[in-house]
């Protein structure tokens, strides 16, 4: 079997028993006055784990793979050091790097500004060069997620730094 199909079985296996935990025993210990809301602490686990055993379950069967006969879909293999070792490592420690930053700025900048700027920075970092798009999406997409965040979930996040009414 190949590598792809061990860890899709293994993702499988795990996904069915965090499914068995959400539907089993995550309900049972719900107080009585939240069973009568329409969605329960469990429904968002229920969910992932039903497409994590549907996705896993197409890759261990092998459904995701071309048919015998068609040429064009064929891909040459690698070994599986050849395919870990290819990839851009500058790319993804930069990432990583990028990520810590975030999680260290984001209290001190606030919220908008540190995401603004990460979104701006990996999209960077990833090879997007037209600023003039990329800034006011990481602005759009900063803010209606701060509004999801406070406005609908009641979550606070501080904006902005305290210099600039945060």
């Amino acid at each position: 079997m190949a590598l792809d199909r061990w860890i899709a079985l293994i993702i499988l296996m795990i996904s069915l028993a965090y499914g068995y935990a959400a539907y089993f025993t995550m309900d049972g210990l719900l107080p009585p006055f939240m069973k009568f809301n329409p969605i329960w602490p469990s429904t968002f686990p229920k969910v992932l784990s039903v497409l994590a055993v549907l996705t896993a379950g197409v890759i261990v069967l092998g459904l995701e793979q071309p048919k015998a006969g068609d040429r064009t879909a064929q891909v040459p293999r690698q070994p599986v050091t050849e395919r870990i070792f290819s990839g851009n490592w500058q790319q993804a420690l930069g990432l990583l790097a990028l990520m810590v930053a975030y999680a260290l700025l984001i209290r001190p900048l606030g919220f908008l500004l540190a995401t603004v700027g990460f979104i701006s920075c990996g999209a960077a970092l990833l090879g997007e060069r037209k600023l003039h798009i990329l800034i006011p999406v990481a602005a759009i997409a900063a803010g209606v997620v701060w509004y999801l965040v406070q406005g609908v979930l009641g979550i606070y996040l501080k904006p902005l730094p305290a210099g600039l009414g945060g």
